[in-house]
């Protein structure tokens, strides 16, 4: 489904804003191979923390400290895993449902739902949400303020009708989404505050590609994913002449994200008025780059700031190498005066291998 893993990956936020997420996504298929039929994982702030499959059909946790939970939950995890059981058959049944609306019969078919819900911890603001995709298209959502279902595909135009006249169900999803839900995530973040409320900084760089393309200001390694990039010049943030990058997941749990500069107008004495600024919520002080040109990672030559200890590097190197060959030049010349070897010599046997003994 086109917006929902997109919704999930590039959900960037400003830095401003201090909002937590709890998502499930549960995917059933039909005629697909050596994969499970029925898939559930639940995210917190992007962190996995549980999965369940119709091979296992069991839910397990994916993070150490989802443990903590029976603490105070005895019986989560098995509570959850027979939720998991009966979504596995109802989704079964809505796909067989679903491909009789588009007369299907056969071939690979895909249907995906995402619920979840987010909480702001600074204003307290709660949202929840809903939705169904088959095939990769939107198929039908959930809008919790108005209590009606939105159905943008004709086929899921009955199933629309059907549900809206659900007042019960409508209420229940209501009082889960807006209320159990955010209970549940500010647990979760309890439990696992040491990964998910921590804060780490970036790494910001300039590169450039040639002398005439863009600079690109650079971060990596952040957490959360609540960030903000941008250049500025004179204290005011441009709009123009830049193009922000998409905020991309590290494999280690943090982000990455940049910014590009375009140059072309910008005279070389001008430079010193531009910077490139990155904001991460929860952290009061900005990392500012200035624009410098003895910075600048480039494919073409390396930042003055980094030739330097290269050449000192270099400059070593080759002394210990002199050193080696006038060693091994004056071993030649001095080669009568060399103590004898261990082979030949009974007693230095002896010294280097205490136990050996002579004949």
């Amino acid at each position: 489904m086109n917006i929902l893993f997109v919704l999930f990956l590039l959900g960037a936020q400003r830095a401003a804003a201090v909002t937590h997420t709890m998502r499930f996504f549960q995917t059933t298929s039909s005629g697909v191979t050596n994969l499970p039929e029925f898939a559930s994982v639940s995210y917190v702030d992007h962190v996995l923390i549980s999965h369940y499959d119709s091979n296992t059909k069991r839910l397990k946790p994916k993070q150490d400290w989802m443990e903590k939970i029976t603490t105070d939950d005895p019986q989560y995890w098995k509570r959850n895993t027979e939720i998991n059981k009966g979504n596995q058959q109802v989704d079964k049944n809505n796909i067989e449902t679903v491909k009789r609306r588009f007369n299907q019969t056969g071939g690979v078919h895909i249907n995906q739902r995402m619920s979840g819900c987010e909480w702001n911890d600074e204003t307290g603001h709660v949202n929840g949400y809903m939705q169904y995709g088959y095939d990769g298209e939107d198929f039908i959502s959930l809008d919790l303020k108005t209590l009606t279902w939105i159905a943008p595909n004709p086929q899921a135009v009955i199933t629309k009708h059907k549900l809206d006249n659900n007042k019960a169900l409508l209420a229940g999803y209501k009082h889960y989404y807006t209320q159990e839900c955010p209970e549940w995530l500010k647990k979760h973040l309890n439990y696992g505050r040491s990964q998910l409320l921590r804060t780490d900084l970036p790494s910001v760089s300039l590169l450039q590609k040639s002398p005439s393309s863009p600079v690109c200001c650079h971060a990596t390694g952040f957490y959360p994913d609540k960030a903000d990039i941008f250049w500025r010049k004179e204290g005011q943030q441009l709009f123009e002449d830049v193009d922000h990058g998409e905020l991309l997941p590290n494999h280690d749990g943090t982000f990455q994200m940049s910014v590009d500069l375009n140059l072309s107008s910008v005279k070389p004495e001008d430079w010193e008025k531009y910077e490139c600024v990155f904001q991460l919520a929860g952290v009061k002080d900005d990392i500012i780059t200035k624009l410098d040109k003895d910075v600048i990672w480039t494919n073409h030559e390396t930042p003055s700031d980094v030739l330097v200890p290269v050449i000192v590097a270099v400059v070593l190197l080759a002394l210990v190498l002199a050193a080696i060959v006038g060693f091994i030049v004056y071993k030649k010349k001095k080669g009568a005066k060399c103590p004898p070897s261990p082979d030949s010599s009974s007693e230095a046997s002896q010294h280097l291998n205490p136990d050996a003994t002579t004949t």
